[in-house]
């Protein structure tokens, strides 16, 4: 099974309408390389380290997590609890919880 993780990467950077490039810049990358290295990542020819996705996370302001979900629906979901602050985060998990039983 593929990674989700390049198309993800892919549509969130260009839904945030950054560039390749400039993403790899806000990464410390070299600005020469910077746009091959990203596009790499993003056509899954390499895969990023947990250390690299959890600063391009923090670049994009978006969780971690998205990156790794393989259910789109789930994906959404974590990006959008994720704006949220701690008690609203704890009423949406309290509510699903309550679907359960």
């Amino acid at each position: 099974m593929n990674s989700p993780l390049p198309s993800r990467l892919r549509y969130i950077r260009k839904l945030q309408g950054i560039t390749q490039q400039e993403l790899g810049i806000k990464l410390g990358m070299d600005q020469a390389g910077a746009s091959a290295r990203i596009s790499q990542y993003e056509t899954g020819k390499h895969a990023p380290d947990y250390a690299t996705v959890k600063r391009i996370s923090e670049a994009l302001n978006t969780p971690v997590a998205y990156f790794y979900c393989e259910d789109d629906i789930i994906a959404n979901i974590v990006i959008e609890v994720s704006s949220h602050n701690l008690t609203t985060k704890l009423e949406i998990l309290n509510l699903i919880e309550s679907y359960q039983n």
